[in-house]
């Protein structure tokens, strides 16, 4: 697990002092057992909020990037390997369509041709 950012330690410590202490007003709990239950409940709180502080920008745009790549590099293979097929059986050979002329009749046209 990566360690935790600047931010994530921000918004945890944030959320166990606030939670803990409107908690600790909330119940009028003096002390006992009643204040480590709710000292505990504010640390997994806080533990939450830590882990689902979002990621930075760049680790996302770099996440993003190696998915983005390995898509293209999957596409580029499966391009591959449909040019290196052969043509299904009953494909029919391409020809030239009528109006397809042949490269010394287009140079001769060519004004440099000339």
């Amino acid at each position: 697990m990566p360690r935790p950012n600047a931010a994530q330690l921000a918004y945890g410590s944030a959320t166990v002092i606030c939670s803990a202490l409107a908690m600790l007003l909330l119940t009028g709990v003096p002390r006992g057992a009643g204040v480590v239950v709710i000292g505990v409940v504010a640390l997994g709180l806080g533990l939450l909020v830590a882990l689902t502080v979002p990621m930075p920008h760049r680790a996302r745009a770099a996440r993003e990037a190696a998915a983005s790549a390995s898509a293209v590099a999957a596409l580029a293979e499966t391009a591959a390997e449909s040019a290196m097929a052969a043509p299904p059986a009953g494909a029919r050979a391409r020809r030239p369509h009528a109006g397809a002329r042949t490269r010394a009749a287009r140079v001769e046209q060519h004004s440099l041709g000339r």
